[in-house]
């Protein structure tokens, strides 16, 4: 007898809760005030103001107790400010209906996710993009590689990254590496492999050293079409368990600024860059790896 008795606790709550019933009592809050006034009779007339005073405490009291029993979501300040408000209006909806705890940060165009959020989140905001109609159906990524075998380990993303490709998508991804880090054999040969795999899913893949870029432009970030930012604050390691990341949704173009300044064009781009570098360290990885000789090919990138 309990099961019964909740439920229908369940639905009484809900028709309490229900915005058919506020409607009612505001129509009636409005309606009882004006037949007072309009009546002559003073009998009647403070009847029907006493009505109206019953009326405003009902609804003072519905409004304070819905706000003790539900969450009241902050909607976003204006949609017109977002770069892309279709696929900022998918994004906030997923996020709320997860129940993300932060929603005045996603109400004003960023959150911050931590952890093993950061890999989920990422692949979320792939799958929207191929969800929603935003143009371009592009994505634009910097990676800082102190350890290319991380980024093989994402198998979520990368499924995410070949969905879009196949789906006729475009990624251009600039590798980040230390310089020190380009002179060693055992750096060397995993970037070359991780390169060579996203390649084959149909990946533009570009290299620039870390040192002799601006702080600005050494970041790690994922620019989905024009809509959102993923920025890594602080980067997470093999499982991450640590790590922390900020996505905006307002500014996009400033990323994207960044990402091309540091991609360069032409002889002077990331992927003629990279093609130098593959080109002196592959035959060194075949036969004997010389670092005086890789050196004066980084020297030069």
């Amino acid at each position: 007898m309990a099961a019964p008795r909740r439920d229908s606790a369940g639905r009484a709550v809900d028709a309490l809760a229900s915005p058919a019933l506020a409607n009612v009592i505001g129509l009636a809050g409005i309606v009882t005030p004006i037949v007072a006034w309009l009546t002559a009779r003073g009998t009647t007339k403070n009847v029907l103001l006493v009505v109206e005073t019953v009326i405003v405490m009902l609804l003072v009291g519905s409004h304070i107790w819905l706000r003790k029993r539900f969450i009241q979501l902050r909607r976003a300040n204006s949609l017109r400010d977002m770069d892309d408000a279709h696929y900022y209006g998918l994004v906030r909806a997923k996020l709320e209906r997860e129940l993300v705890s932060d929603y005045s940060a996603v109400a004003d165009g960023h959150m911050q996710v931590y952890a093993s959020e950061v890999p989920r989140l990422s692949v979320m905001l792939l799958q929207t993009l191929l969800e929603s109609e935003s143009q371009p159906q592009r994505i634009l990524a910097s990676d800082l590689t102190t350890d290319p075998a991380l980024l093989t380990r994402r198998r979520d993303y990368l499924a995410a990254n070949r969905q879009l490709l196949n789906n006729g998508g475009t990624i251009s991804r600039l590798f980040i590496a230390y310089e020190r880090d380009l002179l060693r054999a055992d750096y060397a040969r995993p970037l070359l492999q991780l390169i060579d795999s996203h390649r084959e899913m149909g990946v533009t893949c570009g290299l620039a050293v870390r040192d002799r870029l601006r702080a600005d432009q050494a970041v790690d970030v994922i620019i989905i079409a024009s809509a959102a930012a993923l920025v890594e604050d602080e980067q997470g390691d093999a499982d991450y368990t640590k790590g922390r990341s900020t996505v905006h949704f307002k500014g996009v173009d400033r990323w994207i600024s960044r990402f091309e300044s540091a991609w360069g064009n032409g002889t002077d781009s990331a992927p003629a860059a990279l093609r130098a570098y593959e080109s002196a360290a592959r035959p060194l990885l075949a036969t004997a790896w010389d670092e005086t000789r890789i050196r004066q090919t980084v020297d030069t990138l």
